[in-house]
């Protein structure tokens, strides 16, 4: 859809030949960027509720500015995730915006305020200071999506005590994200803590018989408690996503 035929569905809304509604449905669907070895999906929030989302991991450094650079001329914030230092380093010489976060390999350029949508605060526990970079990633990410955000680090079970002394925000959030590694066995307690929703977040942290997350991922599966929803590996962004579609509702 380019201009021109954007401009005559707009005056057909204003002249009340077409809904609103059905004016919307059509532009969610209007064509991607074409970089060639990118395809940018600018219609994505409209369509989903989520932006695209650059994943930094595999990238070349030069894909990367090019990605940049076509969204900041759009003027769309930008989010990019599983980026290494040294990219980072690299990438914001060149485009001198943005900021880091090393811990969650997340790098963010803000070009319009970000409105917050979410309807409550999304609450992110972490059992062990070895999962923060999960946990980080998942806030970086659910802050960006237009959420408030509170975190508790290093609550895990092996001292219950310390998540038993955060009741409160645990009762007054309206979906909690839980990432642990090892056996993976807290999001059943905060789970079977609360009556909103968990959603689990397996971590790759752990000794020999955790198969790099695999334990904790199939603890987290296996679960007795209910509410509890779970995501894939590491992936605290996905989890972040979820988490901000139901904080909508």
């Amino acid at each position: 859809m380019d201009r021109d035929k954007l401009r005559e569905l707009l005056i057909k809304v204003q002249a009340g030949e077409i809904s609103p509604e059905s004016a919307l449905k059509k532009i969610a669907h209007l064509p991607f960027s074409d970089l060639n070895f990118a395809k940018l999906d600018f219609h994505r929030q409209l369509r989903q509720g989520i932006p695209e989302v650059i994943f930094g991991e595999g990238k070349e450094l030069e894909e990367l500015i090019q990605i940049v650079r076509k969204m900041r001329k759009e003027k769309t914030n930008i989010l990019i995730t599983r980026l290494s230092p040294e990219k980072a380093r690299a990438l914001k010489k060149k485009i001198n915006a943005g900021s880091y976060n090393s811990r969650a390999r997340t790098y963010k350029i803000i070009s319009q305020r970000i409105e917050l949508k979410g309807k409550g605060t999304i609450l992110i526990i972490s059992a062990g200071t070895s999962d923060l970079g999960v946990a980080e990633e998942a806030r970086e990410t659910a802050e960006f999506l237009g959420n408030k955000v509170e975190c508790i680090y290093d609550a895990g079970v092996a001292g219950l005590h310390r998540l038993l002394s955060y009741q409160d925000r645990l009762a007054k959030a309206r979906v909690t994200i839980v990432v642990a590694g090892m056996e993976g066995a807290l999001p059943s307690v905060v789970a079977g803590l609360s009556d909103k929703p968990v959603i689990g977040v397996p971590t790759s942290i752990g000794y020999g018989a955790s198969f790099k997350g695999l334990s904790a991922l199939l603890g987290m599966l296996n679960t007795c408690a209910n509410g509890l929803a779970v995501v894939n590996i590491d992936n605290g962004f996905g989890a972040a996503c979820f988490a901000s579609l139901i904080n909508r509702l």
